[in-house]
């Protein structure tokens, strides 16, 4: 009983920490703010030294297709079209009744959008293409998405199979060469020399025997998922009545808004209790129809399991019944909402997040915010580390505001299975990276690359595998994706953050998602922790890096929650916190007055900190970065 209590405490105090960092200004509305990295940062762009772009001629084979493509979501259009432009056979299946997954049918029609601080377009190719189609605008219109997207898709040498379902892969080994499909009532086998998995959860390759991890489970975190949204369609809003109220009138604070697409509203929804604790309703992202209907994303669903059909129709149904309390609310509390009706909802739930394959390459929290580049980059992106919450308890957090970073090829070659790509969510991301490479675009970027990636190995016949490691290969590819429209320019972004003592262990504390540093990226480098802050961080540290080490919290919380206050950290209380876990509880009344110097004698402090906070009374954010770094390879030592 004892012990249920020590949890339940924890966990709350785990949230409150959480949701006391939230608050610190880290709400959706701020998105529209200068990242302070933005200011600071340079970009300096590289010489491509790019051979010139090979003309890829594949043999003909009759009896199968080159590429077959599953999954007509927005990066399977994409994965391919590329194919197609470069000799491949290709076939695409989608289970719906036409092209577009998410976009058309889960009507996500705001474009999350990375481009460079002068502005410039980063996922360019296809999805330049398809950004044109729609007229250039961020929020677009669902019916006319899907004519571009079959625009794209009408060349020569690709084959559409609609209401075309997957059921599995078709192996030789450890190698796929087809797959089985169910069409109209009766299971088909196609037959295929590359297969690009283009579903949203990576359907093929778990199948196939891809090793994956779902949600947060790579950061220690098991059972946490991103919350899914219901987009839901209203009728009988004035657009032009609205911009005057938002742009003019000034009536909702922190909120934006242009002829297609509206944002913000925070400060009226976060005022709507919920008919259940399941259901959260966020800041509105509103695109605009060509019908004048508005299409809201805004509906947050906690505990849909995006794998198991039975949990995706109970969130439909949980959401769907509490619309019409929201569009009340909306028409008494938001002007220009007092004439809204609801007009219908998307047919399916947008599904943020379910597996994340392991690949060749794992692109990881710190390559994203701190804008590496790689020699296979693929895809480049800029978009807010946007993590939604995972369940009631949390609000959801930005992990930071990248300039630019890029997407290696290796992160859509999974491990395990040869002939076979993974392009858009469920690529190799960790669970935090995933917060900003899971968007679209750089999905539809991955598409390309599949594309040409998946003709020039029929070409050349060589692996995916065997592709990873040749940098002749690379840039081949590399040349004829750039020939074809893409923007994958070398890049290298100079900032002062990496200069600091103390980045190992930021980047460290960051890896485990123990920091939230915001759309601004504030490390806090030189303020004061608060003992709550620290004491949180070194626990979840454990419990998340050495989970085989986890009962030193339980077994430590009695003595230690002496320390779960808001005030500042002395370093004599941080030394006492890394002793106890590091298993000294019963020597430090022996050294009252001189634990700092203990801690590091016992390696839990480093040569550097040690020597850096000699003449200091408190502990500041960097310093705790470098003690959390110190004291999980302590732990990890034995």
């Amino acid at each position: 009983m004892q012990k249920r209590y020590l949890k339940t405490m924890i966990s709350f105090f785990i949230v409150l920490v959480l949701i006391i960092t939230a608050v610190d200004g880290y709400f959706y509305v701020e998105k529209y703010k200068k990242s302070s990295q933005e200011t600071k940062a340079k970009v300096v762009e590289g010489n491509e030294n790019l051979p010139k772009p090979m003309k890829l001629n594949l043999p003909e084979d009759g009896s199968q297709y080159d590429v077959i493509v599953v999954g007509a979501e927005p990066e399977g259009v994409a994965a391919a079209r590329s194919a197609a432009k470069n000799d491949a056979k290709v076939l695409i299946i989608d289970n719906h009744d036409g092209p577009g997954g998410l976009m058309t049918y889960g009507m996500l029609n705001t474009i999350d959008m990375s481009v460079s601080p002068d502005g410039t377009l980063l996922t360019q190719g296809t999805f330049k293409e398809f950004f044109k189609g729609i007229g250039s605008k961020n929020s677009f219109d669902v019916k006319r998405a899907k004519e571009v997207f079959l625009k794209l898709l009408s060349l020569p040498k690709i084959t559409q199979s609609y209401n075309t379902a997957f059921v599995k892969p078709i192996m030789d080994g450890n190698k796929i060469i087809g797959i089985t499909a169910l069409k109209d009532g009766k299971e088909v086998n196609f037959y295929g020399k590359r297969i690009i998995d283009a579903t949203q959860d990576a359907l093929v390759a778990a199948s196939a025997g891809v090793p994956y991890t779902i949600g947060a489970e790579d950061m220690g975190v098991k059972g946490k998922v991103q919350a899914s949204t219901l987009v839901f369609r209203l009728k009988g809003l004035d657009w032009d009545n609205l911009i005057k109220i938002i742009k003019y009138e000034k009536k909702i604070p922190a909120t934006y808004i242009n002829d297609t697409s509206a944002s913000g509203f925070l400060s009226i929804t976060k005022k709507y209790k919920p008919s259940t604790q399941m259901l959260r309703l966020r800041g509105l992202n509103l695109g605009r129809q060509d019908d004048g209907t508005v299409l809201v994303n805004a509906l947050l669903i906690y505990g849909v399991d995006g794998l198991n059909k039975s949990s995706i129709e109970k969130g439909m149904e949980l959401a769907k019944k509490e619309l019409p309390r929201i569009v009340q609310f909306f028409r008494e509390n938001i002007p220009g909402f007092e004439k809204a009706e609801l007009d219908g909802t998307a047919d399916e739930l947008y599904v943020r997040e379910t597996r994340h394959i392991k690949g060749y390459y794992t692109l990881d929290i710190n390559d994203v915010v701190f804008n590496r580049d790689f020699y296979d980059r693929i895809a480049i992106g800029s978009y807010p580390v946007d993590v939604q919450a995972t369940s009631p308890e949390d609000v959801g957090f930005v992990y930071g505001k990248p300039v630019e970073y890029a997407v290696p090829f290796r992160c859509i070659v999974p491990e395990k299975v040869d002939n076979l790509l993974v392009v858009g969510r469920s690529a190799s991301y960790s669970h935090l990276a995933a917060g900003s490479a899971r968007t679209i675009p750089i999905g539809m970027a991955e598409g390309d690359a599949a594309g040409v990636a998946s003709a020039y190995s029929i070409a050349k016949n060589k692996s995916f595998a065997e592709m990873t490691k040749s940098e002749e290969d690379i840039k081949n590819i590399q040349s004829i994706l750039v020939s074809q429209g893409a923007y994958i320019k070398p890049f290298k972004v100079e900032e002062n953050v990496e200069k600091s003592w103390a980045f190992d262990g930021l980047k460290f504390v960051f890896h485990w998602g123990l920091i939230v540093p915001g759309y601004t990226n504030d490390y806090k480098f030189d303020e004061n922790i608060e003992s709550i802050s620290f004491y949180y961080m070194a626990s979840n540290m454990i419990k998340r890096s050495i989970p085989d080490k986890s009962q030193l919290i339980d077994d430590d919380y009695k003595y230690l929650q002496k320390y779960i206050v808001d005030k500042p950290l002395t370093k004599e209380e941080a030394a006492d916190i890394l002793l106890t876990y590091a298993g000294y509880k019963g020597e430090t009344d022996k050294y009252t007055g001189s634990l700092y110097d203990l801690a590091h004698e016992k390696g839990l402090i480093s040569d550097v900190a040690y020597q850096k906070m000699k003449d200091t009374k408190y502990v500041k954010w960097e310093d705790a970065y470098d003690m959390m770094l110190s004291l999980h390879n302590y732990l990890n030592s034995f």
